[in-house]
């Protein structure tokens, strides 16, 4: 009878251990107990929604749709010329372009592959010829490349008024 009551303790106890180091490992994954550098408003990084749900948003949007929200997401690339821009990776081979709110701040050039979360408003937009040549250039992409640009593109954007960025 001592055994038996000692293992059931002994189980209680390692059940309720592995929760909590299951939910200590689900905290770090989510960003919780991580440095950022804040840009712009300043934002906390509770309750951003991944890269993966945001597409899934965007994809049910129509031009001219929106949504206030806060993501999270890796940099695929920023302006090279003054950090005006950047684009972030959505995880399923979509991007999304972020301009940031009345060009109150800019994003450091360096940070393409670490991790942001931004929070403002995600829309969907048709760009110009003309503007989609204006970021190519911004990316340091050749002639060649920016000649290929002929059609206005559907894309996912995102006016961001506040940014974290993951140290």
């Amino acid at each position: 009878m001592k055994t038996l009551f000692s293992l059931t303790l002994f189980s209680v106890f390692f059940i309720i251990s592995t929760n909590k180091l299951e939910a200590q490992e689900a905290a770090l994954k989510n960003g919780v107990q991580r440095q950022y550098q804040s840009v712009g408003k300043s934002i906390i990084p509770n309750d951003a929604i991944s890269a993966k749900s945001m597409s899934e948003h965007y994809q049910t949007m129509k031009s001219g749709d929106s949504i206030n929200t806060k993501m999270i997401a890796k940099v695929k690339e920023v302006c090279q010329t003054k950090g005006c821009w950047m684009t972030l990776n959505l995880e399923d081979g979509n991007e999304v372009m972020v301009k940031f709110k009345d060009y109150g701040f800019f994003m450091p050039k360096d940070i393409a592959g670490k991790e942001v979360i931004i929070n403002g408003k995600a829309f969907v937009e048709e760009v110009p010829v003309d503007e989609q040549k204006h970021y190519a250039e911004d990316a340091g992409q050749t002639k060649e490349e920016i000649a290929k640009i002929t059609e206005p593109k559907r894309t996912y954007s995102f006016e961001a008024d506040g940014v974290l960025i993951g140290q």
